[in-house]
């Protein structure tokens, strides 16, 4: 009797030591994992569309994730479909995900002067309306002084013709992400006519600036 509970207690070991190693490596990985996203910060911007500003920021080294989503607007949970009246007062907008030890926020506002018009009033091109305005919705007191800074220092540059016409307000937590089919959307719909003249082209003025920055796989 003995020697059979030997022999099962031989056999089973390695499978104990196993399982105790997998659950170390889940905990050491689920541990990483935590301690990444309490690490990330948020910036969230309107710029026009949010197919253009995801597919541009979503290409940067540092950058985690880019939810398209709604906000600055007075109704709550808002469609695609209503935003698009503009009479929810909501903006299209990107909440970005970052890392700012790779990426800082001040690099994140000059992508988002690059990647659309700061000077056109509620408008982007041919998309017109409130929701396509340019707006900065800071997180913290610390983004709302470095999103004044950004634009005082392009408006003494005399980077654009125009005054530029960006808002800096608060998100107090007024971001509702957008349907799920708006998740990249340049990326799944290339071919797709607004995609291949109007984000394409936003897209290509970021990379001709911004390619060292750029994640490996869009090198």
């Amino acid at each position: 009797m003995k020697n059979i509970v030997s022999k099962i207690l031989i056999l089973i070991s390695p499978l104990f030591l196993q399982c105790q190693n997998n659950n170390e490596i889940s905990k050491n990985v689920k541990s990483q994992t935590m301690q990444q996203n309490i690490n990330l910060e948020k910036a969230t911007l309107a710029g026009g569309c949010f197919w253009c500003t995801e597919a541009a920021f979503d290409r940067l080294q540092g950058v985690h994730h880019v939810q398209s989503g709604y906000a600055g607007g007075h109704d709550k949970n808002p469609t695609y479909k209503e935003v698009c009246t503009g009479n929810t007062g909501h903006a299209e907008v990107i909440q970005v995900s970052f890392d700012p030890q790779i990426i800082s926020y001040e690099t994140l506002l000059d992508v988002f002067f690059t990647v659309h018009d700061p000077t056109q009033l509620n408008r982007q091109g041919n998309d017109i309306g409130t929701q396509y305005r340019s707006e900065i919705f800071y997180h913290t007191e610390i983004q709302k002084r470095k999103a004044e800074y950004a634009i005082q220092n392009l408006e003494n540059q005399k980077v654009f013709p125009q005054p530029i016409v960006t808002q800096i307000s608060a998100l107090n937590d007024n971001f509702y992400p957008a349907e799920d089919y708006h998740t990249d959307y340049y990326e799944l719909n290339s071919t797709q006519p607004y995609c291949s003249t109007v984000v394409a082209s936003k897209v290509e003025k970021v990379t001709q600036k911004f390619k060292h920055l750029f994640k490996p796989e869009y090198q």
